[in-house]
């Protein structure tokens, strides 16, 4: 794997040649720096300063055309750090412009910006030179940016993970509503998200509007809209609770208003989450590969969303280590003569893809047989045992591998495959 990355950074240095012009660009909210230099590492010509607008990224285009026809260079590498999303509309119109867009890693910037003037000063327009360089050198990479039905699932997953962290922020202020007006309520009801529970919280929620109702007046309204698991005996309950509750009895007015509006951001929220998945569910069947992803038992349709919303089209790369390291689960080690340093994930990819695979396997652990015996392989073993954690980070690797080979191959899911035969072996042994 040593050799195949060295081959890459190989590849990247040559591809910088005499009739290459590269452009490095610090990129902003609003304004951009953009600087150019050869591949000895020459500026040429001035920098471009540019607006983040159709009539900006226009003029880019031209300057950078410009200074490659007054030094002779055919081919055009423009680079910039990753950092924010201000970089997507000008990553598209410079594809459009058949100009190849590259990013450097945003701590490589960090560490080698003091290499351009041996000072720690920080600027737009030192920075955009500071890329340029390391572009020559050939620390980038290619962007795998997301398009048609991947760019459509990045954007949905994304969405839907905030109208999920909206969703459970409601759900914390209508329990801390109940907190304070009736705190006993979850004693009747173990989930306040039910038909019945809703239609209470909707109609009736403070003990003093439970008591007027009456016990029988509450069942009553209950089965106009939910037939069957409630009775007498639940509305008995809420009826007790109530009158004996020690909720606030002041405010009450403003309260109601309170859980009203809450209760209409629940709906929404959750309404909202329902119209993303559907939408998520038709883009997933037009993606080949999919339905033998979700073969994996313990996986679902939001884990295998989610990793193709991060990774993209997965015939683009050409080994499953290389999601691997997108997802920054790939190992570093500090180590210096006879000290030997603790080894860990570099956590240098995209945070998402990693948080997404780690909360898949701790279910998959215990659900699915394949993971449940790697895992419990990986902690026993006599040579080198890992401890969980560790072992659950293996296993994230493992998740990708598989789904990398199921989306290619598109082959069905087979546990024995998973193991594999020289693992089993070991397995056999070790029992």
């Amino acid at each position: 794997m040593k050799y195949k990355l060295k081959q890459k950074q190989i590849q990247r240095i040559t591809r910088i040649t005499e009739s290459t012009l590269v452009v490095g660009a610090d990129i902003a909210k609003k304004d951009h720096v953009a600087r150019s230099v050869d591949f000895r590492g020459i500026e040429l010509g001035k920098e471009c300063t540019f607006h983040n607008d159709a009539a900006g990224l226009t003029k880019l285009a031209a300057w950078m055309k410009e200074l490659g026809q007054r030094y002779a260079k055919t081919e055009i590498v423009f680079g910039i750090e990753p950092t924010g999303h201000y970089w997507f509309p000008l990553a598209a119109f410079l594809e459009e412009q058949g100009i190849q867009i590259v990013v450097v890693n945003p701590h490589h910037v960090n560490k080698s910006k003091e290499l351009e003037d041996n000072s720690q000063t920080k600027s737009d327009y030192k920075d955009a030179k500071v890329i340029a360089d390391l572009i020559r050198n050939g620390k980038y990479s290619e962007p795998n940016l997301p398009a048609k039905e991947y760019a459509d699932l990045r954007v949905l997953m994304n969405l839907r993970e905030k109208v999920s962290a909206s969703l459970m922020q409601v759900k914390g202020r209508i329990g801390n509503w109940f907190d304070r007006f009736f705190p006993e309520y979850m004693s009747v009801f173990k989930d306040w998200d039910g038909k019945a529970s809703l239609m209470t919280m909707r109609e009736f929620p403070l003990p003093a509007e439970i008591v007027a109702k009456g016990a029988r007046g509450v069942l009553e309204r209950w089965k106009i809209e939910v037939k069957r698991g409630v009775g007498i005996r639940r509305a008995e309950k809420l009826f007790a609770t109530a009158s004996t509750s020690i909720g606030l009895t002041e405010g009450v007015l403003a309260a109601r208003v309170e859980l009203t509006a809450l209760l209409q951001q629940f709906d929404l929220f959750r309404e909202q989450l329902e119209t993303i998945m559907a939408q998520v569910m038709q883009i997933l069947e037009s993606i080949p590969g999919t339905a033998q992803m979700l073969t994996v038992p313990g996986v679902g349709v939001v884990t295998v969303a989610g990793f193709l919303a991060e990774v993209g089209d997965l015939s683009k790369y050409d080994h499953g280590q290389q999601i691997i390291r997108l997802a920054g689960l790939n190992l570093k080690e500090n180590s210096s003569g006879k000290r030997k340093g603790k080894t860990g994930i570099s956590k240098r990819g995209r945070s998402r893809l990693r948080a997404l695979l780690f909360r898949a396997v701790l279910p998959m652990v215990a659900k699915n047989a394949a993971f449940k015996a790697l895992h419990q392989h990986y902690t026993t073993r006599s040579q080198n045992p890992l401890k969980k954690k560790q072992s659950l980070i293996a296993l994230c690797g493992k998740l990708v591998r598989v789904f990398f080979t199921l989306g290619t191959k598109q082959k069905e899911y087979c546990a024995s495959d998973v193991i594999g035969p020289v693992r089993q072996a070991q397995m056999q042994m070790s029992a």
